[in-house]
């Protein structure tokens, strides 16, 4: 009962404060703007964002931010379907398919299954977060010290466990992390690690003037030194895109999809729930999924199903990646990191504690949630009749230097400190030399955040414990988190002799 009024407060934030529902549709079309422009993303989008809400209500913040991500989630199927060069990672699988549907005509109707798949796999999504958030953080609320503790080993096992063929390189961005989590004052012994004499870094470097320079100044020079990319990308739209309209799946064709919405929302909300998994993982694993259950169908030619499919999962990946971050305090993907950010900047703490004591604003989060996933059926047909062609026209130049004024103010403001812009232009050099190398900045973001945890509740662990490692293993939730830890080290050794028993 009391989760049902929790949500109707959180609904009534939304739908009844005319300035938060406008601020929802706008950051969804936004969202969705950024989403099809290649090279862009939501992290990009969001961390560019998040100082200008400095001065907004939390829940108005949240409105805004949720509708960046769900609709830049959606939105990177338009240039996927129309030029087959995916807007956002997670809009790669859709182009297999996706693009041969646009060849054959069909491409109105690609991008209208692309709309409702979305809206589908984000409304379960928004449920599942709303149901299990509350239920998880209560749980939690038992956590001591060592449970803390394993909990932060578990984090970063599920980066190497959920790899997909790049452990070597996820583990190497995970080692970056760690050492960016120990610059500043040890919390055991007060010693300065890693500061060079600099003042400014004794507190260690501050989660939304880095993540704005790696995701929004890294992407600029990125874009800059590729930017045959961009002019490529724009002489395709002049010479073969034509304005398309929207068209949806008739009854027919939602009825065959809903077994595959429903085994793809199954497998987003499992994978966005653990850290480090990521949509790349859900949409080939719902891909993959799909292709088994219709052994009759012929995938990459022009099947509708392998567009459903993948849409939906990464759309459910976009509330689950919420879980663990309400919950937990554990960041699931950059995307929640950066929902981490905006919070601490309006002076909340995600966790066990985050649903006791900011009720309200979470259960506004997961009504935003559920709103712009609403939401993005009339925007997203808004934008494809409307505004897609001549978004993908724009020319990057203008983009580049508009988000770059963007970026260095955002830094700034963060603290109104000049050493912050310096923190934001040097991790975006750091995150374009990531880039470079292939080095994703996912499992580099959670062992920042995870690496200061692991710290401090180790120190605290071992007080709890009088030094003794051992007692873990008295401790239930120790034993659960410790057995999943194995589990996840485990995955890639089971691809491994899987692959090599398919080899021969």
């Amino acid at each position: 009962m009391q989760m049902l009024l929790n949500w109707g407060i959180g609904l009534s934030n939304v739908f009844l404060t005319p300035t938060n529902l406008l601020l929802l549709l706008v950051g969804t079309l936004l969202g969705m703007i950024v989403g099809a422009l290649p090279g862009l993303n939501s992290p990009i989008a969001m961390s560019i964002m998040i100082p200008l809400t400095y001065g907004m209500d939390p829940g108005a913040a949240l409105c805004i931010l949720a509708g960046i991500y769900t609709g830049s989630t959606c939105g990177g199927s338009v240039s996927s379907i129309l030029l087959e060069v995916p807007g956002t990672g997670a809009a790669v699988v859709t182009a297999f398919d996706g693009h041969q549907m646009y060849k054959e005509g069909k491409g109105g109707l690609a991008l209208g299954i692309s709309a409702v798949s979305s809206v589908v796999g984000g409304i379960i999504a928004a449920i599942v977060l709303g149901a299990c958030a509350p239920f998880v953080a209560a749980q939690a609320l038992k956590f001591g010290a060592p449970e803390y503790l394993m909990l932060s080993v578990m984090g970063f096992a599920s980066v190497i466990g959920m790899s997909n063929g790049r452990m070597s390189k996820n583990i190497m961005a995970m080692l970056i992390g760690l050492l960016i989590s120990v610059i500043g004052i040890s919390p055991q012994g007060g010693i300065k690690r890693f500061t060079f004499g600099t003042h400014a870094l004794l507190e260690g470097i501050p989660l939304v003037p880095m993540l704005i320079g790696m995701f929004g100044i890294g992407a600029i020079i990125s874009t800059i030194s590729d930017m045959k990319l961009g002019k490529t990308a724009s002489e395709v739209v002049k010479q073969t895109v034509q304005r398309v309209k929207m068209q949806y799946p008739d009854k027919e064709m939602i009825k065959s999809f809903l077994p595959i919405w429903a085994q793809s929302s199954v497998i987003g909300n499992v994978v966005g729930a653990i850290p480090g998994a990521g949509m790349t993982v859900a949409i080939f694993m719902a891909y993959d999924q799909v292709k088994r259950y219709r052994t009759d169908l012929e995938f990459g030619t022009g099947v509708p199903e392998g567009v459903a499919a993948p849409e939906c999962a990464n759309n459910a990946v976009v509330g689950s990646s919420m879980i663990p971050l309400l919950a937990l305090g554990v960041p699931g993907n950059p995307a929640s990191s950066l929902f981490l950010g905006a919070l601490l900047i309006h002076g909340l703490r995600t966790g066990p504690k985050f649903f006791v004591e900011s009720a309200d604003v979470a259960y506004t989060l997961i009504a935003a949630f559920f709103t712009a996933s609403i939401a993005l059926l009339p925007v997203m047909h808004i934008f494809v009749n409307y505004m897609a062609t001549y978004v993908l026209r724009l020319r990057y130049e203008v983009l580049n230097g508009l988000i770059l004024i963007l970026c260095v103010t955002g830094a700034f403001a963060t603290g109104n400190n000049d050493s912050y812009i310096v923190f934001a232009i040097v991790f975006g050099v750091i995150g374009f030399v990531l880039k470079k190398f292939h080095i994703p900045f996912g499992p580099l973001v959670l062992a920042t955040v995870l690496g200061s945890m692991l710290e401090s509740y180790y120190i605290q662990s071992m007080v709890t414990l009088r030094g003794n490692f051992s007692g873990m293993l008295q401790r239930p939730i120790c034993v659960g988190l410790l057995l999943l830890s194995v589990f996840f080290l485990l995955m890639p050794l089971k691809r491994f002799l899987k692959k090599k028993k398919g080899g021969v």
